[in-house]
């Protein structure tokens, strides 16, 4: 059976000496790199971990880490990521959950702690299994996600198909590895040779200055990020770039926008961004819309990749017809092998084979697809249904606005009442009255917002990522970012 640590290895036998990984702290070659993950192997090994485990593995952007990765895959192990400076009470429910005995520190002195005295049941949903990923947990508590070797190997295969990494590919390594987008960013770097530099905390200036200053070829962003980054064109020349070798923005994980589109076309004319599509369960990546495909339309997903089947579905899991919104639902060989304990939440994940996402999409004629929300963020306002997407979209073409969100907050006469918080563009001036004229003239009355916030940002959950549900927990406390 596959298993990504001896795939890794023994590609980075053909780059030998070639640098792997760096940060600020130092760096890693290829030969380094395969030693320290072997020896992380043997201090599992001797520890007494046994074939398909679960071990924890803290990690914060950092070379080690990804040492630390391999050597439990090398192990036999099911690795665990943790951020290593999470809450003390965060990291011991993924103990809880996954039952792990040893956590990885790749320390000189300790490379492996144990902290747990009794080995973890045997699970079938572990065989074969690489990676144990918790989701954010942004509607409930936080899942955890088995993914097998088989699938994500598959998945890495798949992607590089669509984008081409290359030994002279230098990537610049902000999102967690925590999360598998971060994650398949450094794995295809490193099997193709190339190298990644490794940033432990998303600062906009530091980024910009490391995209200027460190050949970096590639970079990974969330929207949320690369609008921060965009933002600071106030204070430094323009292009942001001028004469860097960034050549490829990888973006996905919220809506990009027509906006931030506009904003990197004129701040960084050279560089070109491909929006990704994809889900923790499917090893991510999904859908793309390259810098070639990209349209100005609202929700655009782009195509599916290689291995990806879907079907749009109403609520009796009912195929629809093209240009009618239901549920998109994937069918992939990259799928998971399950939630962790929880084989009913796993059986009402699927449908047909298919895995039932809880996007709300469209088809198009074209075979592209565009999303048209999240089913559980649907706003009920008087017993209306509203997407808050679509109001995001609207708002954010307004050449006023530089970002939006909106939520559905409790009311008791109407339901829910709708909430809009407002990002202005640097320097622009505009009120709750342009706003209300803007949108009264672009879509049916009962979609207006019924609630105007204005803020210096949107609200991000931890993985970087715009938060809807955050927003309407500011808006229960008093209003986001203390301004209405």
């Amino acid at each position: 059976m596959a298993n990504l640590g001896r795939l890794l290895v023994e590609k980075f036998a053909a780059f030998a000496d070639g640098p792997a990984l760096a940060d600020t702290g130092g760096a890693l070659t290829y030969r380094e790199l395969t030693q320290a993950a072997t020896a992380v192997e043997q201090a599992l090994r001797d520890a007494g971990l046994s074939p398909d485990e679960p071990a924890l593995v803290p990690v914060a952007n950092e070379p080690r880490d990804a040492a630390a990765l391999i050597g439990a895959w090398l192990a036999g192990g099911v690795a665990v990521p943790v951020a290593r400076h999470a809450p003390a009470n965060a990291i011991e429910a993924v103990r809880k959950a996954t039952g792990a005995r040893f956590s990885v520190t790749n320390s000189a002195e300790e490379r492996v702690a144990q902290i747990a005295e009794k080995p973890p049941r045997p699970r079938p949903l572990l065989e074969g299994a690489a990676l144990i990923v918790f989701t954010s947990g942004s509607t409930g508590q936080p899942k955890g996600v088995v993914l097998s070797h088989r699938a994500f190997a598959g998945k890495l295969a798949a992607i590089d198909s669509m984008l081409g990494f290359t030994p002279r590919t230098r990537s610049l390594l902000v999102l967690q590895i925590t999360f598998v987008f971060g994650m398949w960013v450094l794995l295809l770097t490193l099997l193709k040779g190339g190298m990644a530099r490794m940033q432990s905390r998303f600062e906009a200036a530091a980024v910009l200055s490391t995209l200027k200053a460190q050949g970096i070829s590639d970079v990974a962003l969330v929207p949320t990020m690369l609008r921060k980054i965009l933002a600071l064109e106030e204070s430094v020349s323009r292009p942001l770039i001028a004469g860097a070798a960034l050549e490829r923005i990888l973006t996905g994980g919220e809506p990009f926008g027509r906006e931030l589109n506009r904003q990197l076309k004129e701040s960084m004319p050279n560089v070109h961004a491909v929006d990704i599509f994809g889900l923790t369960e499917t090893c991510s990546s999904d859908f793309f819309v390259t810098a070639e495909e990209r349209e100005p339309y609202a929700g655009a997903i782009g195509r599916p990749g290689p291995g990806i089947e879907f079907r749009i579905c109403d609520t009796q899991n009912r195929e629809l017809p093209v240009d009618a919104a239901g549920e998109l639902q994937i069918r992939t060989p990259f799928v998971m092998n399950g939630y962790l304990d929880e084989p009913e939440l796993t059986r009402a994940a699927f449908a047909d084979g298919y895995f039932r996402t809880g996007d709300l999409a469209r088809a198009r004629e074209d075979g592209r697809v565009e999303l048209a929300g999240r089913i559980k963020d649907i706003i009920i306002r008087g017993g209306a249904n509203v997407s808050p997407l679509e109001l995001d979209h609207l708002l954010a073409q307004h050449p006023d606005v530089a970002a939006a969100l909106t939520a559905g907050v409790p009311d008791p006469m109407v339901g829910e009442r709708i909430h809009a918080l407002v990002v202005p563009r640097a320097n622009a001036s505009i009120g709750e009255k342009d706003l209300r004229q803007w949108v009264a003239g672009r879509i049916e009355r009962f979609k207006w917002p019924d609630v105007y916030h204005f803020g210096r940002e949107l609200p991000t959950g931890r993985t970087g990522k715009v938060d809807r549900g955050a927003l309407r927990e500011q808006v229960l406390r008093g209003g986001p970012n203390g301004q209405s």
